[in-house]
């Protein structure tokens, strides 16, 4: 292996591969031709696919009302029948009272012929009369008269021109009445029965919906996980968006036939209801909703005062409903980007009108759904989700490499604001400069190289500017941080001296250089108790024990820090640290600040990491111990709840925690453990409170997730810990129903592991399942159904 190419630095396990990969002409063509034949089947089959698709739809809205009969005891069919007599009652009343507005709002408009007859001749004076323009404008028409005049041929022979061709109109014979009445009931006939189509199928959907799930389960095939995920995906999200999208509607129409009805606009409730209903119809509805209040209010009042009250109420109401209630409502329903949408409603009206872009929105998300979990279609998830299409280290490391120091500054700032500084520099940063160390030989130019350079100087700089540290100028520094190697390595020193100081820490940083007895000479390490080195390189061992060796040999009693922001596995196993020369080694900013913390102050730092004790300790105890939990109550089913919480999440081990007013009790746990247990015959473990991992959960009252616990120093000497061998541990609070942390439902593993935002929602679950089982909550019959009821949320729902 060549020189250079051993300092090529290993990519980071969570990189995000965006390489382009060699393009398949076959399958690109293939893919071209498919898309082709589905849009080419969607518009010549619009006659059947569009009564399918809208049936299928207002199912998806009529199946909550249709399910909540059933769980009542009323059979499918009889719960089917119920809800489509009470639809077609409810249209049929409302289309009545809307009857009857409409005539004798069309009685009413020949009285308006006079004020229309008036407005209209005062607009038509006001427009003759000399405007701003009218003298720009002859002068042009004199201009045209001009040139018009000397392009005129001067022989009488050219001036003849021949006569205008004369314009002919056939005139049809006039039909009798039964050929009109004919072609009436022809245009009549087709919506009726596109209309009955659409009633048959929502009948038929919502009577056998189980049957037409399986089926399409069968059909997608492949993984049933997988398959079943997009089913109920699709429906959770379909259903949602069309409650949200009534229920906004609704708030529109209320208000605005109210208005109306204030202003003196004859059939207020008339015009409140068009509204309503107009914008289902996405971008144009609002508008001719609009049209038709407008229109009559200007017909109604000889003056115009109520058109302009008209006009400020719809301007009101589309500013109140676009940026208060819709997002409001809405928030990610969906799940599309504002490009998708627009592009959704052109593409389905080309295909299938005005009804395409009715249905635009529900239909792109469900291919939206079948893009994130079909892996030949994700394609689509990336084209029309609303989640960004890169990671944020990603973001500001093209945005670096673009040399836009400036949107990456305010990428930067914008995590911050809803993080904080250290939160970023550890979640992100480092990411960042692990792109930019695995791109450093393999890809990067010169010109590369240094604009990530300058950019994450510039970047540094600007933070360091919004958050100084409240360190006083000139204080002696305690930690000195130094590159390794890299460039990267020294900016890492930069970001962690940031950190430290924001802990009120007193630190400076070092450029990386050379190893040698020269360079060491020349560190000023004097007063200096801590050093640390970082390294992003995945083989750093070389170095770095040459470089503690020589530290070590100058000064002594320097308590050296190794942050391998990038190490493999083997440097971090117990005792790894002895073989570099180092007393500490670290992996991210956040576990770096806090080792760095406990070894200049140990007492400061261990009060720090204790879990505060809340202001309702006492009350909570109170509440604790009147559930009978802690006298061996419910053990069997708390054995039962820790079990299932093991084997759904797949963890080493499972345990229920409850926290008295100096220890814990583990109440319920899913496999025998070691540890001390009680003597009143409970046969429970129990665990000093100050020891107790679960306590900081009772502190917060929010999840705690520790994806290894021997990088955070908080538990990495817990006794507990140790004792059971615990790497992994999450626990969610068990809280009653007067909102008293009671413990928490906790699970662990023996190896590290990450938990996502869905993982931790059926966590709190099971951990709601827990606490009303230690309440005895009068709103579950008993145990067994708290954990049937429980099952729903556990592994691949499937929609009722």
């Amino acid at each position: 292996m060549s020189p250079i190419s051993s300092q090529i630095p290993d990519p980071p396990a969570n990189f995000q591969k965006l390489d382009a990969q060699p393009v398949d002409a076959v399958r690109m063509a293939a893919t071209l031709v498919s898309a082709a034949v589905v849009i080419a089947a969607l518009y010549y089959g619009q006659d059947v696919l569009i009564p399918l698709a809208c049936a299928f739809l207002i199912s998806f809205a009529l199946n909550r009302p249709v399910s909540w009969l059933s769980r009542r005891g009323v059979p499918r069919i009889a719960s089917v029948i119920v809800v489509m007599a009470m639809i077609v009652a409810l249209l049929a009343s409302l289309v009545g009272v809307l009857g009857s507005q409409l005539r004798s709002l069309s009685q009413e408009l020949p009285t308006y012929q006079w004020t229309i007859r008036s407005k209209l001749s005062e607009l038509r004076a006001q427009l003759k009369a000399p405007g701003i323009f009218e003298g720009a404008l002859e002068t042009v028409e004199t201009v045209q008269k001009e040139v018009k005049a000397e392009e005129r041929p001067s022989k009488a022979g050219e001036d003849a021109q021949p006569p205008p061709p004369q314009r002919v109109e056939i005139v049809p014979s006039p039909r009798d009445p039964f050929e009109t009445a004919m072609a009436w009931l022809e245009r009549s006939v087709e919506p009726l029965a596109k209309l009955g189509i659409v009633f048959v199928f929502v009948f038929l959907a919502l009577l056998d919906r189980s049957d037409l799930r399986d089926r399409l389960l069968r059909m997608l095939g492949g993984n049933l996980h997988r398959s079943t995920d997009a089913i109920e995906e699709a429906g959770k999200r379909i259903s949602k968006y069309l409650l949200m999208q009534l229920v906004v509607n609704v708030t529109y129409g209320v208000p605005m036939a109210l208005g109306l009805y204030l202003i003196g606009v004859p059939g207020a409730l008339l015009w409140g209801t068009v509204a309503a209903v107009m914008r289902f119809v996405p971008y144009v509805g609002p508008m001719l909703a609009a049209i038709f209040p407008i229109s009559l209010a200007f017909a109604v009042d000889p003056g115009w005062n109520m058109v302009l009250w008209t006009i400020a109420l719809i301007v009101t109401l589309e500013v109140i409903s676009n940026n208060i209630v819709e997002p409001m409502l809405y928030g990610t329903s969906t799940g599309l980007s504002a490009m998708s949408l627009i592009a959704s409603a052109t593409f389905w009206t080309a295909l299938w009108g005005p009804i395409g872009l009715i249905l635009a929105t529900p239909l792109t998300v469900c291919l939206l759904v079948i893009g994130r979990n079909i892996p030949q279609l994700q394609f689509l998830d990336t084209m029309l989700g609303s989640v960004p299409a890169l990671d944020l280290p990603t973001r500001i490391y093209q945005r670096l490499l673009a040399d836009d120091a400036e949107e990456a500054i305010d990428i930067a700032t914008t995590e911050i604001d809803a993080t904080s500084p250290r939160e970023f520099y550890n979640d992100v940063a480092v990411a960042t400069l692990r792109l930019a160390s695995d791109d450093h030989l393999r890809h990067a130019t010169a010109e590369h190289r240094l604009r990530v350079a300058n950019g994450m100087d510039a970047l540094l700089d600007d933070l360091r500017e919004q958050y100084p540290s409240e360190i006083p100028e000139g204080a002696k520094p305690s930690v000195v941080c130094i590159g390794g190697k890299w460039e990267v390595d020294t900016i890492a020193s930069e970001m962690l001296c940031h950190a430290l100081a924001l802990d009120g820490i007193a630190a400076v940083y070092r450029p990386a250089t050379t190893i040698s007895a020269a360079h060491i000479a020349k560190l000023d390490l004097e007063g200096a108790d801590i050093v640390c080195v970082s390294y992003f390189t995945s083989t750093p061992a070389l170095s770095a024990r040459h470089f503690c060796r020589r530290l070590r040999r100058r000064w002594p009693k320097l308590r050296i820090v190794l942050a391998l922001w990038n190490a493999s596995p083997e440097l971090l196993v117990s005792g790894a640290h002895e073989t570099l020369g180092a007393d500490v080694v670290v992996t991210s900013i956040e576990e770096a600040t806090r080792r760095i913390h406990r070894l200049v102050d140990p007492h400061e730092a261990e009060e720090a990491q204790k879990a505060i004790v809340p202001d309702n300790d006492d009350e909570r105890v109170t509440a604790l111990r009147a559930t009978g939990v802690l006298t061996g109550g419910s053990r069997e089913d708390l054995d039962a709840a820790a079990m299932r919480a093991a084997d759904v999440f797949h963890a080493g081990f499972a345990v229920i925690t409850a926290i008295d007013k100096d220890q814990e009790f583990i109440v319920g746990q899913s496999k025998h453990l070691a540890g001390a247990l009680t003597k009143d015959g409970t046969d429970m473990i129990v665990i000093p409170r100050a020891d107790a991992v679960c306590d900081h959960v009772v502190a917060t009252g929010e999840p705690l997730v520790v994806e290894d616990t021997e990088r955070d120093p908080r538990f990495a000497e817990n006794p507990t810990i140790k004792l059971w061998n615990a790497r992994f541990y999450a626990g969610a609070p068990l809280r009653s129903a007067e909102g008293m942390v009671l413990g928490a439902m906790c699970i662990l593993g023996t190896e590290p592991r990450t938990l996502d935002d869905r993982e931790l929602e059926i966590l709190a679950s099971l951990a709601d399942d827990v606490a009303a089982i230690i309440t005895g909550d009068e709103a579950v019959a008993g145990p067994s159904k708290v954990l049937a009821a429980s099952s729903a949320t556990l592994g691949q729902p499937v929609p009722d």
